[in-house]
Protein backbone atom coordinates (compact mmCIF):
# COMPACT_ATOMS: atom_id res chain seq x y z
CA UNK A 1 0.00 0.00 0.00
CA UNK A 2 1.51 3.16 -1.06
CA UNK A 3 2.68 6.08 1.71
CA UNK A 4 3.35 9.56 0.82
CA UNK A 5 3.81 12.68 2.38
CA UNK A 6 1.40 15.71 1.88
CA UNK A 7 4.57 17.48 -0.19
CA UNK A 8 3.37 18.45 -3.70
CA UNK A 9 -0.01 17.10 -2.54
CA UNK A 10 -1.40 20.37 -1.73
CA UNK A 11 -0.48 24.16 -1.22
CA UNK A 12 -1.11 26.57 1.77
CA UNK A 13 -2.46 29.88 1.10
CA UNK A 14 -2.85 32.08 4.40
CA UNK A 15 -5.89 34.12 5.33
CA UNK A 16 -5.02 37.86 6.30
CA UNK A 17 -6.09 40.25 9.05
CA UNK A 18 -9.43 42.51 9.04
CA UNK A 19 -10.55 45.40 10.20
CA UNK A 20 -13.14 44.93 13.39
CA UNK A 21 -15.34 48.22 12.08
CA UNK A 22 -16.35 46.27 8.63
CA UNK A 23 -17.53 43.17 10.58
CA UNK A 24 -21.75 42.50 10.12
CA UNK A 25 -21.27 44.57 6.89
CA UNK A 26 -22.27 42.86 3.36
CA UNK A 27 -19.53 40.40 2.34
CA UNK A 28 -18.02 36.92 2.69
CA UNK A 29 -18.49 35.09 6.02
CA UNK A 30 -15.24 35.38 7.98
CA UNK A 31 -13.37 32.12 9.10
CA UNK A 32 -10.87 31.99 11.67
CA UNK A 33 -10.01 30.00 14.59
CA UNK A 34 -13.90 30.44 16.05
CA UNK A 35 -15.25 28.60 12.87
CA UNK A 36 -13.11 25.43 13.50
CA UNK A 37 -13.72 22.69 16.23
CA UNK A 38 -11.27 21.14 18.57
CA UNK A 39 -9.33 18.09 16.76
CA UNK A 40 -11.44 19.00 13.64
CA UNK A 41 -15.09 20.07 12.12
CA UNK A 42 -16.73 23.10 10.87
CA UNK A 43 -18.14 25.44 13.51
CA UNK A 44 -20.91 27.93 12.64
CA UNK A 45 -22.11 29.23 16.12
CA UNK A 46 -20.32 32.28 15.43
CA UNK A 47 -20.88 33.19 11.81
CA UNK A 48 -20.20 36.87 10.69
CA UNK A 49 -19.67 38.47 7.42
CA UNK A 50 -17.16 40.87 6.31
CA UNK A 51 -17.43 44.08 4.08
CA UNK A 52 -13.60 44.71 3.57
CA UNK A 53 -11.29 43.62 0.91
CA UNK A 54 -10.93 40.31 0.32
CA UNK A 55 -8.97 38.97 -2.43
CA UNK A 56 -9.66 36.32 -4.61
CA UNK A 57 -6.68 33.52 -2.86
CA UNK A 58 -8.03 33.72 0.59
CA UNK A 59 -11.66 33.19 -0.10
CA UNK A 60 -13.31 29.64 -0.07
CA UNK A 61 -16.28 28.02 -0.92
CA UNK A 62 -18.54 24.85 -0.14
CA UNK A 63 -16.36 21.75 0.00
CA UNK A 64 -13.50 23.43 0.30
CA UNK A 65 -10.79 22.80 3.25
CA UNK A 66 -8.93 25.11 5.43
CA UNK A 67 -6.99 25.17 8.67
CA UNK A 68 -5.32 26.36 11.68
CA UNK A 69 -1.66 26.40 11.59
CA UNK A 70 -1.78 27.74 15.24
CA UNK A 71 -3.31 27.03 18.75
CA UNK A 72 -3.69 29.92 21.27
CA UNK A 73 -3.76 27.45 23.96
CA UNK A 74 -1.31 24.90 25.05
CA UNK A 75 -3.85 21.84 24.72
CA UNK A 76 -2.89 22.26 20.65
CA UNK A 77 -6.89 20.90 19.96
CA UNK A 78 -6.23 23.29 17.41
CA UNK A 79 -3.51 22.99 16.33
CA UNK A 80 -3.34 21.63 12.70
CA UNK A 81 -7.55 21.20 12.75
CA UNK A 82 -9.04 20.90 9.42
CA UNK A 83 -12.46 22.43 8.35
CA UNK A 84 -14.36 22.15 5.28
CA UNK A 85 -16.75 24.83 4.17
CA UNK A 86 -20.32 23.66 4.09
CA UNK A 87 -23.18 24.49 1.78
CA UNK A 88 -24.56 26.98 4.11
CA UNK A 89 -21.37 29.24 4.08
CA UNK A 90 -21.65 29.88 -0.36
CA UNK A 91 -18.47 32.41 0.71
CA UNK A 92 -16.20 32.83 2.94
CA UNK A 93 -12.92 34.60 3.88
CA UNK A 94 -10.25 33.45 6.05
CA UNK A 95 -8.66 35.34 8.23
CA UNK A 96 -4.86 35.72 9.61
CA UNK A 97 -4.62 32.97 11.48
CA UNK A 98 -6.34 29.89 8.85
CA UNK A 99 -4.87 28.72 5.64
CA UNK A 100 -6.86 27.66 2.53
CA UNK A 101 -5.79 23.76 1.46
CA UNK A 102 -5.43 24.14 -2.64
CA UNK A 103 -4.69 19.89 -3.50
CA UNK A 104 -2.64 20.11 -6.58
CA UNK A 105 -2.36 16.10 -7.37
CA UNK A 106 -4.57 14.11 -9.48
CA UNK A 107 -3.77 11.52 -6.92
CA UNK A 108 -6.20 12.28 -3.92
CA UNK A 109 -9.70 13.31 -3.36
CA UNK A 110 -10.46 16.04 -0.86
CA UNK A 111 -12.90 14.45 0.81
CA UNK A 112 -10.26 11.68 1.86
CA UNK A 113 -7.87 14.42 2.38
CA UNK A 114 -10.46 15.57 5.27
CA UNK A 115 -10.56 12.15 6.74
CA UNK A 116 -7.01 11.89 6.70
CA UNK A 117 -6.91 15.17 8.67
CA UNK A 118 -9.54 14.22 11.08
CA UNK A 119 -7.21 11.33 12.00
CA UNK A 120 -5.90 10.66 15.33
CA UNK A 121 -2.55 9.52 13.80
CA UNK A 122 -2.44 13.25 12.48
CA UNK A 123 -3.86 15.15 15.36
CA UNK A 124 -0.88 13.21 17.18
CA UNK A 125 1.22 14.16 14.70
CA UNK A 126 0.57 17.94 15.00
CA UNK A 127 1.01 17.78 18.89
CA UNK A 128 4.13 16.50 18.30
CA UNK A 129 4.99 19.18 16.17
CA UNK A 130 4.29 22.44 17.71
CA UNK A 131 6.19 24.88 19.03
CA UNK A 132 6.19 27.58 20.84
CA UNK A 133 5.74 28.79 24.54
CA UNK A 134 3.34 31.45 24.21
CA UNK A 135 1.26 30.09 21.56
CA UNK A 136 1.96 27.08 19.61
CA UNK A 137 2.68 27.18 15.73
CA UNK A 138 2.81 24.23 12.91
CA UNK A 139 5.54 24.72 9.99
CA UNK A 140 4.53 24.56 6.75
CA UNK A 141 7.30 22.49 6.23
CA UNK A 142 6.35 20.12 9.41
CA UNK A 143 2.51 19.92 7.79
CA UNK A 144 3.71 18.76 4.51
CA UNK A 145 6.42 16.34 5.79
CA UNK A 146 3.21 14.21 7.31
CA UNK A 147 2.89 11.16 6.27
CA UNK A 148 -0.28 8.59 5.38
CA UNK A 149 -1.64 6.13 3.59
CA UNK A 150 -2.46 6.89 -0.13
CA UNK A 151 -4.99 4.03 -1.54
CA UNK A 152 -6.31 3.61 -5.45
CA UNK A 153 -9.05 6.55 -5.96
CA UNK A 154 -12.10 4.05 -5.40
CA UNK A 155 -10.95 3.16 -1.94
CA UNK A 156 -10.27 6.78 -1.16
CA UNK A 157 -13.84 7.81 -2.54
CA UNK A 158 -15.25 4.66 -0.64
CA UNK A 159 -14.07 5.59 2.70
CA UNK A 160 -15.14 9.04 2.94
CA UNK A 161 -18.42 7.86 2.02
CA UNK A 162 -18.46 6.08 4.90
CA UNK A 163 -17.16 8.30 7.29
CA UNK A 164 -19.09 10.74 5.32
CA UNK A 165 -23.18 9.22 5.78
CA UNK A 166 -22.21 9.35 9.56
CA UNK A 167 -21.10 13.03 9.19
CA UNK A 168 -24.07 13.77 7.18
CA UNK A 169 -26.74 11.99 9.86
CA UNK A 170 -25.05 13.98 12.71
CA UNK A 171 -25.34 17.46 10.06
CA UNK A 172 -29.31 16.13 9.81
CA UNK A 173 -29.72 15.42 13.57
CA UNK A 174 -27.92 18.58 14.90
CA UNK A 175 -29.89 21.08 12.31
CA UNK A 176 -33.37 19.62 13.68
CA UNK A 177 -32.44 20.03 17.40
CA UNK A 178 -31.99 23.47 16.03
CA UNK A 179 -34.89 24.08 13.90
CA UNK A 180 -36.97 22.75 17.23
CA UNK A 181 -35.17 25.32 19.61
CA UNK A 182 -35.71 27.73 16.28
CA UNK A 183 -39.40 27.19 16.34
CA UNK A 184 -39.89 27.17 20.02
CA UNK A 185 -37.98 30.45 20.18
CA UNK A 186 -40.63 32.12 17.55
CA UNK A 187 -43.71 30.83 19.35
CA UNK A 188 -42.28 32.54 22.85
CA UNK A 189 -42.03 35.50 21.33
CA UNK A 190 -45.26 35.55 19.47
CA UNK A 191 -46.85 34.26 22.89
CA UNK A 192 -45.16 37.37 24.46
CA UNK A 193 -46.63 39.65 21.73
CA UNK A 194 -49.87 38.40 22.36
CA UNK A 195 -50.49 37.95 26.04
CA UNK A 196 -50.56 39.93 28.92
CA UNK A 197 -46.83 39.45 30.96
CA UNK A 198 -44.70 41.11 33.93
CA UNK A 199 -41.35 40.32 34.30
CA UNK A 200 -40.90 38.79 37.57
CA UNK A 201 -37.22 38.48 39.34
CA UNK A 202 -35.44 34.95 38.80
CA UNK A 203 -35.43 34.79 42.34
CA UNK A 204 -38.84 34.97 42.79
CA UNK A 205 -39.21 32.29 40.11
CA UNK A 206 -36.60 29.54 40.68
CA UNK A 207 -33.63 27.90 42.59
CA UNK A 208 -30.71 29.70 41.60
CA UNK A 209 -27.26 28.17 42.38
CA UNK A 210 -23.71 28.84 41.61
CA UNK A 211 -21.22 25.95 40.79
CA UNK A 212 -17.80 25.31 41.90
CA UNK A 213 -14.40 23.08 41.09
CA UNK A 214 -13.48 20.87 43.33
CA UNK A 215 -9.73 20.83 44.59
CA UNK A 216 -7.29 19.38 41.87
CA UNK A 217 -5.13 18.91 44.75
CA UNK A 218 -7.78 16.30 46.52
CA UNK A 219 -7.52 12.84 44.49
CA UNK A 220 -10.46 11.25 46.88
CA UNK A 221 -12.41 14.23 44.37
CA UNK A 222 -11.64 13.08 41.11
CA UNK A 223 -10.88 9.57 41.03
CA UNK A 224 -13.40 7.19 40.14
CA UNK A 225 -16.35 9.91 40.15
CA UNK A 226 -19.94 9.05 39.25
CA UNK A 227 -21.03 12.65 39.35
CA UNK A 228 -21.44 14.46 36.36
CA UNK A 229 -19.46 17.98 36.25
CA UNK A 230 -19.74 20.58 33.84
CA UNK A 231 -16.77 23.18 32.64
CA UNK A 232 -17.55 26.70 31.42
CA UNK A 233 -17.14 25.46 27.98
CA UNK A 234 -20.27 22.69 28.10
CA UNK A 235 -22.56 25.56 28.16
CA UNK A 236 -21.63 26.59 24.54
CA UNK A 237 -23.80 23.27 23.10
CA UNK A 238 -27.64 24.21 23.04
CA UNK A 239 -28.84 21.29 25.69
CA UNK A 240 -25.98 19.40 27.62
CA UNK A 241 -26.15 15.46 27.30
CA UNK A 242 -22.58 14.56 28.79
CA UNK A 243 -19.97 15.69 31.40
CA UNK A 244 -16.85 17.34 31.27
CA UNK A 245 -15.48 15.12 33.94
CA UNK A 246 -17.27 12.95 36.63
CA UNK A 247 -16.62 14.16 40.27
CA UNK A 248 -17.05 11.43 43.45
CA UNK A 249 -19.80 12.00 46.05
CA UNK A 250 -17.43 13.41 48.70
CA UNK A 251 -16.80 15.98 46.48
CA UNK A 252 -20.01 17.21 45.76
CA UNK A 253 -20.06 17.35 49.58
CA UNK A 254 -17.45 19.05 50.71
CA UNK A 255 -17.17 21.62 47.95
CA UNK A 256 -19.16 23.99 46.27
CA UNK A 257 -20.34 22.38 43.70
CA UNK A 258 -23.76 21.95 43.33
CA UNK A 259 -25.85 19.43 41.38
CA UNK A 260 -28.86 20.20 39.20
CA UNK A 261 -31.63 18.32 37.89
CA UNK A 262 -32.17 17.64 34.31
CA UNK A 263 -34.52 20.53 32.83
CA UNK A 264 -32.39 23.23 34.22
CA UNK A 265 -31.21 26.34 32.23
CA UNK A 266 -27.51 26.96 32.66
CA UNK A 267 -25.86 30.79 32.14
CA UNK A 268 -22.52 30.94 31.70
CA UNK A 269 -21.53 34.43 33.72
CA UNK A 270 -17.82 34.97 32.81
CA UNK A 271 -14.78 35.21 29.77
CA UNK A 272 -15.14 33.80 26.48
CA UNK A 273 -18.67 32.05 27.25
CA UNK A 274 -20.40 34.66 29.01
CA UNK A 275 -24.15 34.82 28.13
CA UNK A 276 -24.14 31.51 26.83
CA UNK A 277 -27.65 29.43 27.70
CA UNK A 278 -28.08 25.70 27.34
CA UNK A 279 -30.58 23.15 28.58
CA UNK A 280 -29.41 20.54 30.96
CA UNK A 281 -30.71 17.25 29.80
CA UNK A 282 -29.13 15.16 33.08
CA UNK A 283 -28.57 15.98 36.18
CA UNK A 284 -24.95 17.59 36.77
CA UNK A 285 -23.27 19.99 38.69
CA UNK A 286 -20.87 22.43 37.68
CA UNK A 287 -18.15 25.03 38.00
CA UNK A 288 -17.50 28.42 39.49
CA UNK A 289 -18.38 30.14 35.84
CA UNK A 290 -21.89 28.88 35.38
CA UNK A 291 -25.22 29.32 37.31
CA UNK A 292 -27.90 27.10 37.40
CA UNK A 293 -31.83 28.15 37.35
CA UNK A 294 -34.36 25.78 37.74
CA UNK A 295 -38.15 25.50 39.54
CA UNK A 296 -39.98 22.69 41.19
CA UNK A 297 -42.34 23.03 38.15
CA UNK A 298 -41.50 20.81 34.80
CA UNK A 299 -43.86 23.40 32.86
CA UNK A 300 -41.90 26.46 34.66
CA UNK A 301 -38.64 25.28 33.90
CA UNK A 302 -39.50 25.13 30.15
CA UNK A 303 -41.14 28.78 29.75
CA UNK A 304 -37.63 29.72 32.33
CA UNK A 305 -35.22 28.56 29.01
CA UNK A 306 -36.85 30.48 26.74
CA UNK A 307 -37.66 33.67 29.03
CA UNK A 308 -33.93 33.78 30.23
CA UNK A 309 -32.88 33.67 26.43
CA UNK A 310 -35.53 36.59 25.20
CA UNK A 311 -33.94 39.12 28.28
CA UNK A 312 -29.91 37.37 28.01
CA UNK A 313 -29.21 41.35 26.63
CA UNK A 314 -30.70 42.92 29.86
CA UNK A 315 -28.19 40.73 31.77
CA UNK A 316 -25.11 41.24 29.69
CA UNK A 317 -25.74 44.94 30.19
CA UNK A 318 -24.56 44.44 34.04
CA UNK A 319 -21.54 42.80 32.92
CA UNK A 320 -17.95 44.30 35.13
CA UNK A 321 -14.60 43.81 34.20
CA UNK A 322 -11.82 45.20 31.46
CA UNK A 323 -9.81 42.20 30.85
CA UNK A 324 -12.72 39.56 31.52
CA UNK A 325 -16.08 40.74 31.78
CA UNK A 326 -18.62 38.90 33.74
CA UNK A 327 -22.04 39.06 35.60
CA UNK A 328 -22.60 37.80 39.37
CA UNK A 329 -24.90 35.08 40.73
CA UNK A 330 -26.59 38.47 42.20
CA UNK A 331 -27.20 39.50 38.85
CA UNK A 332 -28.88 36.59 37.87
CA UNK A 333 -31.20 36.41 40.43
CA UNK A 334 -32.32 40.27 40.21
CA UNK A 335 -33.10 39.39 35.98
CA UNK A 336 -36.59 39.90 35.07
CA UNK A 337 -38.06 37.69 33.22
CA UNK A 338 -41.66 37.48 31.31
CA UNK A 339 -44.03 35.34 32.97
CA UNK A 340 -48.07 35.04 32.14
CA UNK A 341 -50.49 33.47 34.15
CA UNK A 342 -50.31 29.74 34.64
CA UNK A 343 -52.66 28.42 32.21
CA UNK A 344 -50.43 29.98 29.27
CA UNK A 345 -47.40 28.71 30.32
CA UNK A 346 -48.90 25.03 30.44
CA UNK A 347 -50.03 25.39 27.23
CA UNK A 348 -46.72 26.33 25.99
CA UNK A 349 -44.97 23.50 27.71
CA UNK A 350 -47.61 20.85 26.16
CA UNK A 351 -45.99 22.18 22.54
CA UNK A 352 -42.61 22.62 23.42
CA UNK A 353 -42.04 19.23 25.55
CA UNK A 354 -42.11 16.98 22.71
CA UNK A 355 -39.96 19.34 20.10
CA UNK A 356 -37.24 19.38 22.93
CA UNK A 357 -37.23 15.72 23.87
CA UNK A 358 -37.10 14.98 20.05
CA UNK A 359 -34.24 17.76 19.80
CA UNK A 360 -32.43 15.85 22.86
CA UNK A 361 -32.92 12.38 21.30
CA UNK A 362 -31.31 13.51 18.27
CA UNK A 363 -28.00 15.23 20.30
CA UNK A 364 -28.19 11.84 22.29
CA UNK A 365 -27.86 9.81 18.88
CA UNK A 366 -25.17 12.13 17.40
CA UNK A 367 -22.98 10.87 20.66
CA UNK A 368 -23.41 7.62 19.24
CA UNK A 369 -23.01 8.51 15.89
CA UNK A 370 -19.54 10.59 16.29
CA UNK A 371 -18.30 7.41 18.37
CA UNK A 372 -18.80 5.19 15.84
CA UNK A 373 -17.46 7.35 13.32
CA UNK A 374 -14.05 7.81 15.69
CA UNK A 375 -13.62 4.20 15.54
CA UNK A 376 -14.20 3.29 12.25
CA UNK A 377 -11.65 6.29 11.40
CA UNK A 378 -8.48 5.17 12.46
CA UNK A 379 -9.45 1.88 11.53
CA UNK A 380 -10.00 2.79 7.80
CA UNK A 381 -7.09 4.87 7.48
CA UNK A 382 -4.42 2.47 8.69
CA UNK A 383 -6.33 -0.29 6.20
CA UNK A 384 -6.78 -2.49 9.05
CA UNK A 385 -10.56 -2.83 8.72
CA UNK A 386 -12.91 -3.52 5.09
CA UNK A 387 -14.76 -0.87 3.45
CA UNK A 388 -17.41 -2.88 3.55
CA UNK A 389 -17.57 -4.15 6.77
CA UNK A 390 -17.14 -0.65 8.04
CA UNK A 391 -20.07 0.08 5.20
CA UNK A 392 -22.22 -2.09 7.36
CA UNK A 393 -21.33 -0.79 11.12
CA UNK A 394 -22.08 2.45 9.93
CA UNK A 395 -25.38 1.63 8.12
CA UNK A 396 -26.50 -0.07 11.40
CA UNK A 397 -26.20 2.83 13.36
CA UNK A 398 -27.54 5.34 11.00
CA UNK A 399 -30.50 2.66 10.34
Amino acid sequence: MTRTTLLGKVELHRGQSYRSALLDQPGPYLLGLGTIQRNGGFSGGALRTYGGESPERILVRPGDLYLSLKDVTHKAELLGAVARVPATVPLGRLTQDTVRLEIVSDGILPDYLYWVLRSPHYRAYCRSHGTGTTNLDLSRADFLAYEFRLPSLPEQQAIAEVLGALDDKIAANTALASGADDLLATQHRVLLRDVSTADQPLSELANIVLGGTPSRNRPEFWTDGTVPWLNSGAVNAARIIEPSELITAEALAKSAAKLMPAGATLIAITGATLGQIARLEIAASGNQSIVGVWSDSVDMNTWLYFAIQSRVDSLLSRATGAAQQHVSKGDVEQLGVPVPDGRIVTQFARLATPLLELAATAMRENRTLAATRDALLPQLMSGKLRVRDAEKMAADVCA
